[in-house]
């Protein structure tokens, strides 16, 4: 990690500045609820949040507390800042006075220290006002519809309050629109989105500010309920990355994605199409604004990069399990990963160099990825609330050898501080790794030690259930209660009878029957014999069954299962598939109400087994 980057780490109640391994966070540090916490876009200010406070950190060279801005009773909850760090915004819990609502969102001028505006906005999502690059005007929404825009001028060293219901220009439309966005570069436009609604297209359209009498560049499509905007750094062209909830033709549970191009350079639009169905998983415009990436398709997925008038111009060889696609600063690196629900393989190509392959590395259970402003080095980060384990940060240099590991009990956010690219050279050819910090060092041992623990993987036995765990059996697998019931038959005979002990050497001793197995056997010969006196006299002797000796001898009595034998093999049947319902239910699976009170009577199918003489 260079020694000039820095990278901030918000935790629920205090805030890191991490700078050349070191933290270099000023006094006094938070100690209540922290709800926000960014750079702004020129890396000179960080601002974190307390209930009823912001502070703002100079971070130009050495952290300093810059200012801070108390409110006495309005909770901040989110905070932006405008593209050069002059303005900061500020958007409180939205609460209720005398039947009006308070004026929660909020527009601090760094340069002079004092509120320039104020309005409400009770919803959130899209509360952020936009400013232009040279944050000459900011545009908010209307506030009770979405068919007006407001632009106001303003001077960064005025202290004057701008009223908000005068407003320099002003977009109107028949139709509502769901988003906007402000270009960046010198000649600032304006991209906005109206959503498909009963039989009429979507649209795109791009206007000059402050000229809205007609759009200089403007695209029709349908199937788009929503719609996200991105620019490319100049300003000179937007993606169009519009989605629809629900799949007509029934292709995709997951709706549809279409993406389209608008250029305010010639004029032009066009649909991007796209070799394979499914998905728009990711699209990023590289910095040199002459090309963009796109990630589509089902799993796995495909990524081409396409040029500034939206022709192909390369794919990548082999479609893997991707959705995120980051250019570096310099353009030098493309970096293609799974992040998400995907397993963390995360590959890096020379852009510059054919996109041949650097390297490819694991990062799971990643929740934020970002490039250094030096190109030279990765940050990925597991963050709550996403996942509430292994929070942490780790710093990889391009080549994939891990750097710098630090873990938390629980990181809500994490971002490098941004700098001019001017303070870093562009890279000709990637310069060798700098050794690990002694944490990755430590990381890499204990990871390693865990693995050759698991090398050799203890054998694993068939599957018991908890019933017939842990018992002081000496053979090495379970069996199952089929087998077992085979092997009773087998050394005790058959099911009915209990085998009697005999001593070595002694006579042996004829088993005794039960009472009703005798009273049956009885029947059947007097059946039989009666039978064979009709026929013949002399078939009596043929008939008749001899009493079975040392449990050997025929599988049944008299060569019919006896009552006992039946009810048996009932109760046995039973038992096994109760077994079956407990491995279900060890597997998790969700078992009916009936198929638990089955389970509750095992005990009492065993204890009848073992009333009818059979032992497992």
């Amino acid at each position: 990690m260079s020694k000039s980057t820095e990278i901030f780490c918000r935790l629920p109640k205090s805030i890191e500045l991490i700078q050349d391994y070191q933290d270099v966070t000023p006094l006094p540090k938070p100690n209540l609820e922290v709800r926000c916490a960014l750079y702004s876009s020129n890396g000179e200010r960080f601002a974190y949040t307390q209930p009823n406070e912001v502070f703002i950190i100079d971070t130009t060279n050495i952290a300093k507390l810059y200012h801070s801005i108390k409110l006495d009773s309005d909770e901040i909850f989110d905070l932006n800042f405008s593209p050069q760090g002059t303005y900061l915004c500020l958007w409180c819990k939205p609460a209720q006075i005398d039947a009006v609502w308070n004026n929660n969102l909020k527009i601090f001028n760094l340069v002079t220290k004092t509120f320039i505006a104020e309005w409400s906005v009770r919803n959130q999502n899209g509360w952020k006002p936009q400013f232009t690059s040279d944050e000459s005007i900011f545009a908010r929404g209307g506030i009770n519809n979405n068919q007006q825009i407001f632009f106001y001028e303003i001077d960064p060293k005025s202290e004057d309050v701008i009223n908000i219901n005068t407003p320099t220009y002003r977009y109107k439309s028949e139709l509502s629109y769901s988003t906007f966005q402000i270009s960046p570069g010198k000649n600032p436009a304006i991209a906005i989105f109206i959503p498909e609604k009963s039989g009429k297209p979507a649209n795109v359209s791009i206007y000059n500010i402050p000229n809205f009498n007609s759009p200089i560049c403007f695209k029709n499509f349908f199937k788009a309920e929503k719609c996200q905007l991105k620019w490319n750094v100049l300003g000179t062209a937007v993606l169009a990355l519009s989605s629809i909830d629900h799949d007509k033709s029934n292709k995709s549970y997951y709706g549809e994605t279409n993406l389209y191009l608008l250029g305010i350079a010639g004029n032009y639009n066009s649909r991007i199409d796209l070799k394979r169905e499914g998905p728009i998983h990711d699209i990023t415009w590289s910095p040199t604004a002459r090309e963009f990436a796109v990630n589509y398709g089902y799993m796995p997925s495909e990524t081409t990069f396409f040029d500034a008038r939206g022709n192909a111009i390369y794919s990548l060889p082999v479609p893997l399990p991707r959705n995120t696609i980051l250019y570096s600063p310099h353009a030098k690196f493309v970096l293609v990963a799974g992040f998400g629900n995907l397993q963390g393989q995360v590959d890096v190509y020379d852009r510059q160099n054919k996109f041949n392959k650097v390297v490819t590395f694991e990062a799971s259970n990643t929740s934020v990825c970002e490039w250094s402003p030096c190109g030279r080095f990765i940050l990925t980060a597991t963050t709550s609330p996403r996942l509430r384990v292994d929070n942490g940060l780790k710093i990889w240099h391009a080549s994939g050898k891990l750097i710098y590991i630090n873990e938390f009990n629980e990181l809500y956010s994490i971002g490098w501080k941004p700098q001019d690219l001017g303070k870093f050279p562009p890279l000709k050819i990637l310069e060798p790794a700098p050794e690990s910090h002694d944490s990755a060092k430590e990381y890499l041992k204990k990871k390693e030690g865990a693995n050759g623990a698991n090398a050799a993987p203890k054998k694993m036995g068939a599957y018991r259930p908890p019933h017939a765990r842990n018992s002081n059996s000496s053979t090495t697998t379970s069996s199952s209660l089929q087998q077992r019931e085979l092997q009773n038959q087998i050394k005790n005979g058959p099911p009915g009878l209990t085998r009697t002990k005999v001593v070595p050497g002694a006579a042996p001793v004829v088993e005794k029957e039960s009472k009703a197995a005798a009273k049956n056997r009885k029947k059947r010969e007097a059946k039989s014999n009666k039978q064979a006196d009709e026929k013949e006299n002399n078939d009596s002797d043929k008939t008749s069954t001899p009493e079975p000796v040392n449990g050997q001898g025929q599988g049944v009595i008299g060569g019919v299962a006896s009552l006992e034998e039946k009810k048996i093999r009932s109760l046995l049947k039973k038992l096994r598939a109760i077994e079956q319902l407990k491995m279900k239910q060890a597997n998790n699976e969700t078992l009916e109400a009936t198929q638990l009170i089955k389970i509750q009577k095992e005990d009492e199918i065993r204890s009848d087994l073992l009333s009818l003489g059979w032992n497992e």
